[in-house]
């Protein structure tokens, strides 16, 4: 998959490609659906398949200040995308310029003249332009008046829930992994590079790998049952975990992360990429009043996260 930070100067081969169009937050089975219509109709019609998307996501842009709502990075959604079979990825920056297109310019300057695009697949809540202003019924009259044919996809849902980025959000703010994962046809998980942390874990026989959260979104405080998969590194394998997400309230309070600990594992793994899916929500986080206390819980904790996991498959 070729990617690109801009619409301009596209190279001829991506030139009359099918595209879809959205922030694509989680890459949810919503997402998925459309796709899937995009791919297929870029196979029937024997042209490129593309994803058209923004970086940074235009809610971030307009609010920089507001806590992270982002279920994924940037470079983890590209990989998932990649993933899902495109040609190409367009994740162009958002920025004041492409803030102020009106619904038009963007239309013209954006899909007519830089992609060049023959089709154009998008959900039905689709919104572009300046002020949110186009929607997909402008969007499907200037496209059949300029020459490409535009797709509008309702909501895909199952038999109890809407498939969204806003229903994972709060599936993860209420420790609801079970919707998420029916949502993302996965467990949410949390990806990065291990830092050195404070080594408290370690010295209280639990030692830790330990994560910042990056800009993404913060589930529930507390005590998870997960699947850890390390991806680079002399011990990348997959492996099985309990981990905590809070401000360690018993040792005083901290930035919130996430710490892992890894069953039957003791190498050094500061430096590495990691990633940490939550499949289960053990407990709240607690404030100890003994540092004796939370070690006969974090036993505790490890036993019904090994229990949960031995019956839960990746």
């Amino acid at each position: 998959m070729k990617r690109f930070d801009t619409f301009k100067l596209i190279p001829e081969e991506f030139a009359n490609s099918a595209v879809a169009i959205g922030n694509f937050d989680g890459i949810h089975l919503g997402h998925k659906k459309v796709f899937s219509i995009t791919r297929e109709i870029a196979r029937k019609e024997g042209v490129p398949s593309a994803i058209l998307t923004f970086e940074p996501h235009p809610r971030q842009y307009f609010s920089p200040d507001s806590p992270p709502f982002r279920l994924v990075t940037s470079e983890t959604r590209a990989d998932l995308i990649e993933a899902c079979g495109f040609d190409a990825l367009f994740e162009i920056q958002f920025d004041k310029h492409l803030s102020n297109l009106t619904s038009e310019e963007f239309i013209t300057q954006v899909l007519l003249e830089g992609l060049k695009v023959s089709h154009v697949v998008v959900g039905e809540d689709f919104r572009y332009g300046k002020k949110r202003q186009g929607d997909t019924e402008q969007l499907v009259l200037m496209g059949s008046s300029l020459g490409f044919e535009v797709i509008v996809l309702p909501k895909h849902s199952n038999s109890y829930l809407t498939y969204s980025s806003s229903t994972v959000r709060t599936a993860l703010k209420e420790g609801n992994l079970q919707v998420a994962r029916d949502c993302l046809d996965r467990w949410h998980s949390v990806e990065g590079v291990v830092k050195k942390g404070q080594k408290n874990g370690r010295s209280i026989g639990f030692p830790t790998a330990n994560l910042d959260f990056d800009g993404v979104v913060i589930p529930k405080f507390g005590v998870y049952a997960v699947f850890v998969d390390i991806l680079t590194g002399k011990y990348r394998g997959s492996y099985l975990g309990a981990a905590s997400i809070g401000t360690k309230p018993t040792f005083g309070n901290f930035n919130p992360n996430l710490e892992t600990y890894i069953y039957d594992f003791n190498g050094d793994i500061y430096g590495e990429h990691i990633s940490v899916s939550l499949v289960h929500y053990l407990r709240p986080e607690i404030k100890f009043d003994s540092v004796e206390d939370l070690v006969i819980q974090m036993k505790s904790d490890c036993q019904k996260s090994r229990e949960y996991l031995a019956g839960v498959s990746r």
